[in-house]
């Protein structure tokens, strides 16, 4: 059985937009290879943020050219405030994946969101019956290289334009919530 992984990173520029990119076991090992292959000299892992522009044009044409699939979750105004835009986007990744025998499920450490988080990870996987076959946890992107994917996805998606453009490709889904 093949197990589904799923990197999760957020950006809050414009819309609040939680992204996951899904991958299955057998596709990790070239995808780690490529992210390293990706890294200057020196740099301990990817953010979009600190690239050059052609720098980000290079990652994700990569992503794009390496057949990543993500599902952008975008949470409006009508949500009160940030945490609620968050925990609607988290319940429907969870609602998405609550039919899966395995996943795992990354999300970007962010340390003061960790324990909301756990909280409503908690709430939404028993409400669908998934908390044992759904697993999840909290890294930092120099220790879960692939965390480079949603990141660089939700940059190229927020900034719209021509980066959408060029990123929607490795988009197979935008739900809003």
């Amino acid at each position: 059985m093949t197990a589904r992984h799923i990197y999760v990173d957020e950006t809050k520029q414009r819309d609040y937009l939680l992204v996951a990119s899904v991958h299955v076991t057998t596709e990790l090992a070239a995808l780690r290879q490529l992210i390293r292959g990706l890294l200057l000299p020196g740099q301990r892992y990817l953010h979009m943020k600190d690239e050059k522009d052609g720098r980000k044009r290079t990652i994700a044409q990569a992503l794009v050219d390496a057949g990543v699939q993500a599902t952008i979750y975008r949470a409006g105004a009508h949500h009160r405030n940030e945490r609620q835009r968050r925990s609607a986007c988290l319940r429907a990744l969870i609602e998405d994946h609550a039919n899966a025998r395995d996943a795992h499920i990354v999300l970007d450490e962010d340390e003061t969101l960790v324990k909301f988080d756990n909280q409503k990870l908690i709430e939404y996987t028993r409400a669908a019956g998934c908390r044992d076959p759904l697993h999840y946890e909290h890294k930092r992107p120099h220790a879960a290289a692939l965390l480079a994917i949603p990141d660089a996805i939700a940059w190229c998606w927020a900034k719209g334009g021509h980066w959408r453009k060029l990123i929607n490709p490795a988009v197979t889904v935008t739900r809003d919530v």
